[in-house]
């Protein structure tokens, strides 16, 4: 394979106008608009609808949660997608958000995660197929989850060891950000202590949440994701009401020790929490889904299918010393079977290994199915 020399930099002696491409790239993206798809998970009664509602400032799905004391709880009985366009300052976001169901509250919470974490490879293979059709379409639509928020009971003693499990099988699947639920209910000081606790725990367990490190962030990049770090998991609280402080209204909850302005940075971070998402690591969260749990999730399936091609290699090989030699049609029309299996399989792989930002399991056992 010929390789590049190392390019020379060269003074230009006019404009040539290929500085204008930032520009070209902004309106084809504007013009298109953007993905984001959003994972709720956590036990029942922590408020994920309202927290989602709150983030972005609308009314986006209905809190299952209760307006007063005496209301029961409205539970998320199965897993459901809703989807949005919202815009801002000429900027469309195509939002999609996935509500669970409350793990961990039936009495046998044994492989409660698996729903949530099929789910999400459900999208891997649902992308790829598109991907890999004849006449796909331009621009795939995603559905591949891009973040899932993770909330924590704000018990104020540890993780529960349901939550640490659950915990370690989204982190190999998805960009984990983990928040403390109506974190109102605890002291200042309770907070900082639950906090490093949780930190503690998940330093022990070696559950590696998002942000990632990496070699590719400049010193302002990293100096934020440290921070980031330090904070995480957000005390957050959330509300879609109004209240009133000093004359003015807020976004908050009023109980028996006061108000709560969630845009308070004294009182809760929620703030930290939105701009994290929003404006500074939206598209990093994107990229990543791509970049590392799509690859990783790729790799594992091609080595995979080198070992179904092992096998079936040996297979053909074995009934091929097995078959008497003849030389009728039906033995010729056998062998002419064996042979467009194993040129479609050949073909497959190499498409499915030299094409690039194809990340998905895709089961091609199928293509082995014998035609006699």
């Amino acid at each position: 394979m010929a390789t590049l020399a190392e390019p020379q930099k060269m003074n230009l002696n006019g404009y040539v106008g290929f500085d204008s491409i930032t520009r070209q790239i902004e309106k084809k993206l504007l013009k298109r608009g953007f993905q984001f798809n959003v994972i709720v998970v956590g036990q029942t009664g922590l408020g994920k609808s309202t927290l989602i509602n709150t983030i972005f400032a609308a009314h986006l799905i209905d809190s299952k949660g209760r307006t007063s004391s005496e209301e029961p709880f409205r539970q998320t009985t199965e897993i459901q997608t809703v989807s949005h366009l919202i815009e801002e300052n000429g900027i469309r976001l195509r939002l999609n958000i996935v509500d669970t169901p409350g793990y961990g509250d039936q009495v046998n919470n044994e492989n409660c995660w698996e729903p949530i974490i099929k789910y999400i490879k459900d999208q891997h293979s649902a992308y790829l197929r598109k991907e890999l059709t004849a006449m796909r379409e331009r621009y795939i639509q995603d559905t591949r989850i891009h973040c899932c928020l993770f909330f924590i009971s704000p018990t104020g003693h540890a993780l529960k060891p349901i939550d640490i499990v659950v915990l370690r099988k989204l982190s190999e699947v998805v960009n984990v950000v983990p928040v403390i639920a109506k974190s109102d209910s605890l002291t200042m000081e309770e907070r900082v202590a639950f906090k490093q606790r949780i930190k503690s725990e998940l330093a022990f367990h070696n559950i590696k949440l998002y942000p990632y490190d990496s070699d590719e962030l400049d010193d302002d990049e990293r100096a934020l994701n440290e921070r980031i770090k330090q904070m995480i998991p957000f005390a957050i609280v959330g509300s879609e009401k109004n209240v009133v402080i000093d004359g003015k209204s807020v976004r908050g909850r009023r109980n028996r020790w006061g108000v709560i302005n969630v845009e308070n940075e004294d009182h809760c971070e929620f703030v930290h929490l939105r701009d994290f998402l929003t404006r500074t690591h939206l598209q990093d969260l994107i990229e990543t889904t791509a970049q590392i749990h799509y690859e990783a999730f790729r790799s594992k399936q091609l080595l995979a299918l080198k070992e179904t091609s092992s096998k079936q290699h040996e297979q053909q090989q074995q009934q091929s010393q097995s078959v008497q030699p003849q030389v009728g049609p039906e033995y010729i029309q056998t062998s002419d079977i064996y042979i467009h299996h194993y040129f479609l399989y050949l073909l497959l792989f190499v498409l499915i290994y030299d094409k690039q930002n194809v990340y998905s399991e895709f089961n091609i056992n199928f293509i082995f199915k014998s035609e006699r």
